[in-house]
């Protein structure tokens, strides 16, 4: 018998129409995936639930594991509220908003420097967690089907939402677009389309392209470049949680990228910064740089002339802009909020 999900309340998230950008580009039929109304405000939350409940029905108790941000903070809530302890090594470079949210829920944070930047670091980190996860009463959750295939199927769950979402707007999906660091999203997101199209011999498959930072070049310049390989890095982005130097599901993202027919693309911060600031004013989106990171992969798609304009596309908007404090503070930081008099404001608006 099947254990019972153990649930916050995620998934089932809004897929919106593009009022202003798609059109701005010619795009009438770009959608986004509204990843951000999740408990903690992440698609992470989708991981944790799966995670959780494998857990439970093992009577595990104490969560082991690294983030460089949402993993963390979507698995010590749902530790919280199972009464399990939780314990997160943190990429370094992760955004402060996100730390606090850990330490909110009441786990344990260590922050290890170099870890998420540099590979030989990060290598050593992971098998000091795997030691830790062995315990007896614990389990090591990582967000990548390499270290946790049951967790990433919690998230395969978009991959079937979206097919009914669309299905239900008239429409098939042409492309989907997605912000990658060690690659299991983009991954579960396929596999998800994959069972909810099986049987379908009339629908055609949509091409799943991969968006990373300029500065986390591990899997989208490997895709674009002919590659069948991802590669380790030294990460220089300053988008939180796309810091993942190592290959994680890298190897196996490129080869479905390819299979579908999908390709690689590489943003600068600032472009990726630029575009965060567009989604808030003309969307009405508050997101987090990583999940902006995706957008700017298809308007780069769309420059390139690799999306086509009557062809629907669907960008997965990962988390939560509230998340991420510098990020917010380099968006306004040319905006001011004075203080004023009663006067003054009667003055400015008679």
């Amino acid at each position: 018998m099947e254990s019972e999900l153990f649930t916050l309340g995620e998934g089932e998230t809004p897929l919106v129409r593009s009022r202003r950008i798609g059109p701005s580009v010619g795009l009438e039929h770009l959608y986004f995936k509204l990843e951000t109304v999740n408990p903690t405000g992440s698609y992470k939350d989708r991981f944790a639930a799966a995670a959780m409940t494998e857990m439970l029905s093992q009577g595990k108790r104490r969560v082991v594991t690294c983030s460089s941000g949402n993993a963390g903070s979507a698995l010590a809530a749902y530790s919280a509220a199972a009464g399990m302890e939780c314990q997160v090594a943190v990429f370094i470079g992760a955004p402060e908003n996100k730390l606090k949210q850990m330490l909110a829920y009441g786990a344990q944070v260590w922050r290890i420097e170099g870890f998420g930047a540099d590979p030989e670091i990060s290598r050593a980190t992971f098998k000091c967690l795997k030691q830790i996860g062995n315990s007896a009463d614990a389990a090591l959750q990582v967000s990548s089907y390499q270290f946790n295939p049951v967790g990433m199927a919690g998230v395969e769950q978009i991959g079937h939402e979206l097919v009914r979402q669309t299905a239900d707007l008239g429409r098939s999906i042409d492309h989907v677009v997605c912000c990658a660091g060690g690659g299991g999203l983009l991954l579960a997101v396929y596999r998800g389309l994959q069972a909810a199209l099986a049987g379908n011999e009339e629908a055609e498959f949509p091409a799943i392209h991969c968006v990373q930072p300029a500065g986390n070049n591990t899997i989208a310049g490997p895709l674009r470049e002919g590659s069948s390989q991802a590669r380790a890095c030294e990460s220089t982005t300053a988008v939180g949680g796309l810091q993942v130097a190592s290959v994680l599901d890298g190897h196996e993202v490129i080869r479905v990228c390819r299979e579908t027919g999908g390709n690689g693309y590489l943003v600068p911060d600032e472009y990726t910064f630029e575009v965060q600031a567009r989604l808030a004013r003309e969307e009405g989106i508050f997101c987090e740089p990583a999940a902006a990171v995706s957008l700017a992969g298809v308007l780069r798609a769309v420059a390139q002339g690799e999306i086509a304009s009557e062809e629907t596309v669907v960008c997965l908007i990962t988390g939560s802009g509230f998340k991420d404090q510098s990020a917010i503070d380099r968006m306004l930081s040319d905006t001011v909020c004075p203080v004023i008099s009663l006067a003054e404001f009667q003055h400015q608006n008679s």
